[in-house]
């Protein structure tokens, strides 16, 4: 199976199924010396797991962080990083009923196909569970954009039809971790909690949208032609599972403007040294042009779609074309967008710190 890797200089391969011994990534490509702050990593691991609120799904997994190799002294040593959590409640038989049928919008159907063998426990490597290879590989990308004074927050923006009007300029983005669906007004927060709520007792799911600003990111990341920095973002945030829509700065919402209403008017000033420094007027643009990064703040949004499992009867049918009916077990989220915020801070960051380093090498 192809496709486990992202990543060119600061490369990472995550491992592992989501009912088998657990989930793991090996990071290649991380600089020596670096000082791994494992309470940070188990942060975003805990932001990520599952059973941290009532509107998420109820498995029981502590998610707690092991480090097998790449680290001596508490710092990196330039060799594979590898960080690992063990799965601890597997109750594989939620599935047992799916060993020939196919489930509605999950990859049931396209992995038999493919692959003509599939993990049926909790889908196995297209389970959600593997993101959290992502966000320990995110953490340690983001321990390495803190020493150049990057950040990074990602915040619930909309649920069902219930959004945040709100630019993300105009908001207090520290706030969103005050309440458990992670939206920074705290009065639109309710009213989505209240739907996932409502959602959750039909049976249901719900979907959402997850922004995302970047602040202090320098001019000049980002690889013209095919690996712009927009790009890579794009690829990043649509690998997410359940993620169906990305768009960045103006986006689709520039299409209602005129050219020059949308272009983004440069202005300089003279630093403290003598020399012009420059900034834009407005930022349609999301700190991107041409495919690099131009000083300003990077901003996008991620769609994601409503869950698939539901726990109502739906109509599918089984590996021989036979109609079955099939109703959601286990454990689900009836919105993946609360979880869902760590893990795009966490791609975010590993896209930033790949051409950070390959940006070191753009020129003498």
């Amino acid at each position: 199976m192809a496709g486990n890797s992202f990543g060119d200089l600061f490369r990472i391969s995550s491992f592992g199924e989501s009912h088998g011994t657990g989930i793991g990534v090996v990071i290649d490509g991380c600089p020596a010396g670096l000082a791994i702050d494992t309470e940070f990593i188990q942060k975003q691991l805990d932001r990520r797991k599952p059973g941290q609120s009532h509107i998420t799904t109820q498995r029981k997994e502590e998610d707690e962080l092991e480090i097998l190799s790449g680290v001596y002294e508490g710092k990196s040593t330039g060799a594979p990083l590898t960080l690992f959590i063990k799965n601890q409640d597997q109750r594989p038989e939620d599935y047992g009923h799916l060993e020939t049928a196919y489930r509605p919008s999950h990859a049931d159907f396209t992995y038999q196909q493919k692959y003509a063998i599939r993990d049926v426990r909790g889908g196995g490597r297209s389970s959600a569970r593997e993101t959290a290879a992502r966000v320990m590989a995110g953490a340690i990308a983001q321990l390495i954009l803190q020493h150049y004074g990057i950040t990074i927050q990602a915040y619930v923006s909309q649920v069902g039809l219930i959004k945040v009007n709100a630019d993300h300029t105009q908001l207090d983005l520290n706030s969103g971790e005050e309440n458990i669906v992670r939206c920074p007004d705290q009065k639109i927060a309710n009213e989505m909690i209240h739907l996932i709520e409502e959602i959750k007792k039909t049976g249901d799911t719900i979907g959402g949208v997850v922004s995302c600003v970047i602040n202090h990111v320098p001019v000049g990341l980002g690889e013209p032609v095919f690996d712009k920095l927009q790009a890579d973002f794009a690829k990043a945030m649509l690998s997410i599972n359940a993620a169906k829509g990305f768009d960045f700065g103006s986006g689709f919402e520039g299409l209602g403007m005129k050219g020059s209403e949308h272009n983004d008017i440069f202005e300089s000033k003279i630093d403290l040294k003598g020399h012009p420094s420059f900034n834009t007027k407005t930022n349609h643009s999301g700190g991107i042009q041409g495919g690099i990064s131009n000083g300003e703040t990077i901003y996008f949004r991620v769609a994601f779609k409503p869950v698939s499992t539901i726990m109502q009867s739906q109509d599918s049918v089984d590996k021989d074309g036979n109609k079955v009916s099939l109703e959601g077990k286990g454990r689900h989220d009836p919105c993946v967008v609360p979880r869902a915020v760590p893990i795009v801070e966490a791609m975010a960051a590993l896209v930033l710190v790949d051409h950070f380093l390959r940006n070191k090498t753009a020129r003498l």
